[in-house]
């Protein structure tokens, strides 16, 4: 089997008791830097060995470890800090090894994108996770155009050098307004989540150099209520395909959100 198991991403305390079992019990440990990832090990004393798997090695290093899980061993991947996969190493041979077969057991814990979420007063039940955007270039800007246009909550991931001249850009797009949060160093000694508008937080952390890893969380576009210009076109739409006026006034209140009265009026004009 092919664990991912998830670790702490500061508070050592996050650690899952199911999580320690689990790597002590595997064959062996796939972690991004093997000398980070040998402290933490040693503070839980496990002492099964690691293996480096990441970005630079992980195409050639794929073929022989599903080679090895379908001999029989089993192993767990590790990142640095908090879940597998998002935005680290490890899609690559989690696909290889189910095309193979292998089967995979997720190891749920620590993840700083669900920490900053929940922390950070937005909506929670829909959200987009960006990852870390695009430095420059057209995959840049068509990400913050999709973020512009998102109607839910969108969470990204930014170094802390970065942070300020991204929360401007957001600014300068067309977010400046939105609500949105700033998590850093979560779970931390100093964990800190920020509040404000997007343009509130770029004007801050300009002045206010921000340490340590950091998650953005930005609120989706508002809803706006549609003119009554627009439901008045909709309500022509309908009448000109042979709707009545019942169902013009249904449509008009259950797809557009226009209220009874005027829809009812909308719905009866010659």
């Amino acid at each position: 089997m092919l664990y991912v198991v998830s670790t702490p991403i500061g508070n050592l305390g996050d650690m899952t008791l199911r999580a320690i079992e689990t790597l002590r019990t595997v064959a062996v440990i796939l972690a991004e830097d093997t000398r980070h990832s040998r402290k933490l090990l040693d503070h839980f004393e496990i002492t099964t060995s690691l293996l480096a798997y990441h970005e630079h090695n992980e195409a050639k290093a794929t073929p022989p470890l599903v080679a090895r899980l379908q001999r029989g061993e089993s192993m767990a991947i590790i990142t640095d800090a908090g879940t597998p996969l998002l935005s680290d190493p490890g899609a690559r041979l989690v696909s290889a090894a189910i095309a193979a077969g292998v089967r995979i057991v997720p190891i749920p814990g620590a993840s700083a994108l669900l920490a900053a979420l929940v922390g950070a007063g937005l909506p929670a039940d829909r959200f987009t996770f960006f990852g870390f955007l695009e430095r420059k270039g057209k995959e840049r800007e068509r990400a913050i155009a999709e973020l512009r246009r998102l109607p839910h909550t969108a969470v990204l991931y930014e170094s802390p050098n970065r942070l300020a001249d991204t929360l401007a850009e957001l600014t300068e797009s067309g977010l400046a307004d939105r609500r949105a949060a700033v998590g850093r160093e979560l779970t931390k000694q100093y964990e800190e989540l920020t509040r404000g508008t997007v343009a509130e937080l770029a004007r801050y952390y300009e002045n206010v150099p921000p340490r340590g890893e950091v998650v953005i969380i930005v609120e989706g576009t508002p809803e706006t209520a549609p003119t009554e210009e627009t439901l008045r076109d909709r309500a022509r739409e309908l009448r000109a395909s042979g709707a009545s006026a019942r169902d013009i006034v249904a449509t008009l209140m259950d797809e557009l959100g226009a209220p009874r009265n005027l829809a009812y009026r909308l719905a009866h004009e010659s």
